[in-house]
């Protein structure tokens, strides 16, 4: 694949029921990821399926309800983007039918994951989620970890990104394409980002040890990066905080990587932490 591939670019304005980004598995070849972000008017309404998927309903902004024929939840939702605090989150599982309700004006990721495991619904508050601030120097980020390895899901994994002005992400550089437990598991993955000022960019590379895949792309605002294989880090240009959300799918419910042994050493250096973190509380 080349950049013209990985990278997924915005619809130039909401399409039906508000849908702003699409990603179908096939489009990148993937096995399990869709990824959808569907911004509602207050008082608009989206009904879907989740068939043979499980389901992550992450609120970027705004309040919602859902109902579902596996529950119901009327007052969710409270940021009012994702600079602003931390995520409320829905987990529908395989086979239910759901109608998701704005209050306000909304905007929402869905992640859907080809799954065969029946999970319970549940919602994930921002109490629920973890937060840690990982990497060190000017390579220190936040992670909130939404649907952690433990969470009780079949394989979707989700998680936030809070890479600070002038920082890298995702480094040392690191891969998750072999199955080899417990050092590192086979992953698909996206990234679908937001910048703290919409005319910045982040910067993503996607790399193979062998350069089969080698490639540089500049990303902006509400723009998404396919991780089909690889190593993938990201750096935020100056000035501009960037965000990211992850999800990820594979052979085994762990989040394990290996770093590209030509950059390990750099953990090392690190003696503290970018004092700007957490970005959000």
């Amino acid at each position: 694949m080349d950049a013209k591939n990985l990278l997924v670019p915005a619809k130039g304005g909401s399409g039906v029921d508000g849908l702003v980004m699409q990603l179908e598995a096939d489009r990148a070849d993937f096995k399990y990821l869709t990824f959808e972000v569907r911004k509602l008017p207050a008082g608009e309404s989206f009904s879907g399926s989740t068939a043979g998927c499980e389901l992550g309903v992450v609120a970027f902004g705004g309040r919602f309800g859902v109902t579902s024929t596996q529950g119901a939840w009327n007052d969710l939702g409270g940021r009012a983007h994702v600079f602003d605090g931390l995520p409320w989150t829905v987990y529908l599982p395989i086979g239910t039918e759901f109608t998701v309700v704005a209050k306000t004006d909304c905007d929402l990721a869905f992640c859907y994951c080809r799954a065969e495991e029946f999970h319970p619904a549940r919602v994930i508050a921002p109490s629920d989620v973890t937060v840690e601030i990982r990497g060190g120097g000017n390579a220190s980020r936040q992670i909130n970890h939404i649907l952690r390895p433990d969470f009780p899901a079949h394989r979707l994994l989700l998680c936030e990104v809070y890479t600070p002005s002038g920082n890298w992400s995702s480094y040392p550089p690191h891969k998750h394409d072999v199955h080899n437990p417990p050092g590192e598991v086979d992953l698909e993955e996206i990234y679908y980002f937001r910048l703290g000022r919409p005319e910045g960019f982040a910067i993503q590379r996607v790399y193979t040890a062998d350069r089969r895949l080698d490639e540089t792309m500049t990303v902006r605002d509400g723009e998404l990066v396919l991780v089909p294989e690889g190593y993938h880090p990201v750096v935020a240009a100056h000035g501009y905080n960037v965000y990211y959300l992850n999800a990820l799918a594979g052979s085994a419910r762990s989040m394990a990587a290996s770093d590209d042994p030509d950059f390990a050493w750099v953990r090392q250096t690190w003696t503290d932490q970018d004092p700007r973190l957490p970005l959000v509380k």
